[in-house]
C-alpha cells in the first residue's frame, strides 16, 4: 500500500492491511513470517511542517527465526504500537553537515510522493526483534566440542584446556 502525500493533503489515510507470509521481503535476514502480518492505523500530513508525516498504528505478527544458541527454530510474536515521524528527504542539506537534537534522532525521511507501508512495517519489525533470539529461555545451545544440540541430547564432551598464552593474564584477574 502506498501512503501518498497528495492524498494526505486532503485527508488522513487510514490503513487496515493484512500481509501474507512472503509479501514483505525479509530475504536478507534470517527472519521468516510465520503467519499473516496485520497492521492497522493512520497516516497524516502534519500542518505547517513542510511535508512532515506522522504514521500511527499497531502491528501484529508471528515470526520464525533461528535460535542464537542452538540454531533450531525460534518463534517470536510481535504485537506493538507505532508512532513514527517522517520528513521529506529534500529537508536534508546534501552538501553540509547539520547538528540534530535528541528529538530529531527519532525522525526518518522519505523521498518522492510518499512511502510504502510495507517498507515501514519491515523496518519496524526488524527494529522490534529482540537482540538475542532464542527458542526458549533455558536453551542449552550447541556443544562446542561435538556440535550436538544440547537440548536434544546430553553429551559427555569436556572443554579443552585453555590457551596457555593467556595464563599470565588469567593470574592477574584471580589475584
Amino acid at each position: 500500500m502506498f501512503l501518498s502525500v497528495k492524498e494526505m493533503e486532503l485527508r488522513k489515510v487510514r490503513f487496515d492491511e493484512t500481509f501474507r507470509p512472503g509479501e514483505l521481503d525479509f530475504s536478507e535476514t534470517s527472519v521468516r513470517q510465520g503467519g499473516p502480518l496485520h497492521a492497522k492505523g493512520v497516516a497524516e500530513l502534519l500542518p505547517n511542517t513542510g511535508g512532515e508525516i506522522r504514521v500511527r498504528g499497531d502491528l501484529d505478527v508471528n515470526l520464525e527465526t533461528d535460535c542464537d544458541r542452538c540454531l533450531g527454530p525460534a518463534a517470536i510474536h510481535l504485537n506493538a504500537n507505532m508512532d513514527l515521524f517522517y520528513r521529506p528527504m529534500s529537508d536534508i542539506a546534501s552538501d553540509e553537515e547539520i547538528a540534530i537534537d535528541e528529538g530529531e534522532a527519532e525522525i526518518a525521511f522519505y523521498e518522492g510522493g510518499g512511502m510504502k507501508l510495507e517498507d515501514i512495517l519491515r523496518e519496524q519489525i526488524l527494529l522490534l526483534l529482540p537482540m538475542q533470539r532464542v527458542c526458549r529461555q533455558d536453551c542449552r545451545g550447541i556443544c562446542p566440542v561435538c556440535g550436538s544440540n544440547r537440548n536434544e541430547r546430553l553429551c559427555d564432551c569436556r572443554q579443552p584446556a585453555g590457551d596457555d598464552r593467556w595464563l599470565s593474564l588469567r593470574k592477574l584477574t584471580t589475584s
